[in-house]
């Protein structure tokens, strides 16, 4: 279908609304094309040539060590859990998935659609740490429910689920490796549920050529279609060549060059300083439970930059990018962060401070291969009164004591995340006062 023509004074404004409600369909293809599998845990490959964009979905994939500078594919890692993944297709049908008894440990197996809205999950907080099985199905699928399984309607056919098992350290991991084996994903009939898929992008693909942009959305809009209160929003983008009908090669140069534009405006946009909104440097970039809702915006920060993030019951993700008084950290200078005895984060899991380089939202290489920081660290160092001082910067600290409190930093801008893993009523309802970040010398 050709984009119909819509007057010059309208395009502007109407391509920004489209390339913001679309920007997190084209994230989520992006990186279901990155982290997708090529191959099956049976060495069988999905396309038969090194450039098809064939890949497995319905197919488990888990990380067996702790994320470090050398994994590059997802922006602002964690450090605290190792990952099982899966890109889920249920256009086909229904996809089960069992969970074995943690034992008590904290997991969480969280589910993004593919406007990456975190409908639901299964996990510790949500549906206990016992044996479980359940049936994800898409939003057309009527069907009868096996016994002992429980459904999990989703609101796309195309879903991203982000399973984090929390790691106590290195000789912990073999623990965790084993309760990842334990999981397992199946058709109704009981047989594996991996297929092959055409994910219709190679990894690396950026949205910075508009026709490649408009053809991943385009694509996204009609396997995904939009909330059905979303729909006439979505429908007034075909003037400008997005939409599930639309053709992207027929983009005219004129069309092609406002797209690009107004691409490339947004990613400014989204790349600029955060704003502090809980005092003392500290802002939370991700604000929401299950649904973005009609915030796209910030639905598209969220996608650029923390895309794969949890609701807030789940995880919280405070940002910190300006010390105390509003100057961008850098790590050419030193920071410290003082949690009085009374104000240490409040959680029913866990909480940890990681450190990420800001030109590119990756951790940083370092001597001590110290990425972050939190309630499970073992060479913490708590003061008299049972204050907690961590240390931020790429200069050690004069005081040996203090060297498991020291966060390194490279020798340029970056930013801190503090997650909360189930957070407590203070963080939910933004009553828990964050302490600044301090410079400390320059």
């Amino acid at each position: 279908m050709n984009a119909p023509r819509t007057p010059a004074s309208d395009q502007a404004a109407l391509l920004r609304d489209a390339v913001v409600y679309t920007y997190p369909l084209y994230e989520m293809a992006r990186m279901r094309a990155a982290t997708c599998p090529r191959r099956r845990t049976d060495g069988t490959f999905a396309g038969d040539t090194p450039d098809n964009t064939l890949r497995w979905v319905n197919q488990l994939f888990h990380s067996r060590a702790l994320l470090g500078p050398q994994h590059r594919q997802v922006v602002t890692p964690n450090n605290d859990t190792l990952y099982t993944n899966a890109w889920l297709d249920l256009s086909e049908g229904p996809v089960c998935i069992s969970v074995p008894d943690t034992a008590g440990r904290y997991y969480v197996l969280g589910l993004l659609d593919a406007y990456t809205n975190p409908f639901g999950g299964i996990g510790s907080r949500t549906t206990g740490t016992g044996t479980g099985r359940y049936l994800l199905h898409g939003p057309r699928w009527q069907g009868e429910i096996p016994s002992g399984m429980q459904a999990v309607q989703c609101p796309t056919n195309a879903i991203w689920m982000i399973g984090r098992w929390l790691v106590d350290g290195e000789a912990d991991l073999p623990t965790v490796h084993r309760l990842q084996d334990a999981v397992s994903l199946t058709r109704l009939d009981g047989t594996p549920a991996a297929r092959a898929f055409d994910v219709g992008m190679q990894p690396g693909e950026r949205a910075s050529d508009p026709v490649r942009f408009a053809a991943v959305v385009n694509r996204m809009l009609r396997d995904n279609p939009p909330p059905a209160e979303q729909a006439e929003h979505v429908a007034r983008f075909a003037a400008v060549g997005i939409g599930a009908e639309c053709d992207a090669g027929t983009m005219d140069d004129a069309q092609r060059q406002a797209l690009s534009a107004a691409l490339a405006a947004l990613d400014a946009e989204l790349a600029a300083p955060i704003p502090s909104d809980l005092g003392g440097g500290w802002s939370l970039p991700v604000e929401l439970l299950s649904t973005f809702g009609e915030r796209y915006l910030e639905r598209a920060l969220v996608a650029r930059n923390y895309i794969g993030a949890l609701g807030m019951e789940e995880a919280m993700y405070l940002i910190a990018d300006c010390d105390g008084d509003g100057q961008p950290l850098d790590g050419r200078a030193s920071y410290e962060l003082v949690f009085p005895a009374n104000g240490l984060p409040q959680v029913d899991a866990f909480w940890s401070l990681t450190l990420y380089r800001k030109s590119d939202c990756m951790l940083v290489e370092n001597p001590l291969c110290r990425y972050s920081l939190g309630d499970r660290s073992p060479a913490l160092r708590y003061e008299a009164d049972g204050s907690l001082r961590l240390l931020l910067g790429s200069r050690a600290p004069d005081t040996p004591s203090m060297q498991g409190n020291w966060l390194p930093a490279p020798d340029e801008p970056f930013y801190v995340a503090l997650r909360l893993y189930v957070p407590r009523k203070a963080h939910l309802d933004k009553t828990f006062a964050y302490p600044p970040i301090r410079r400390v010398s320059a």
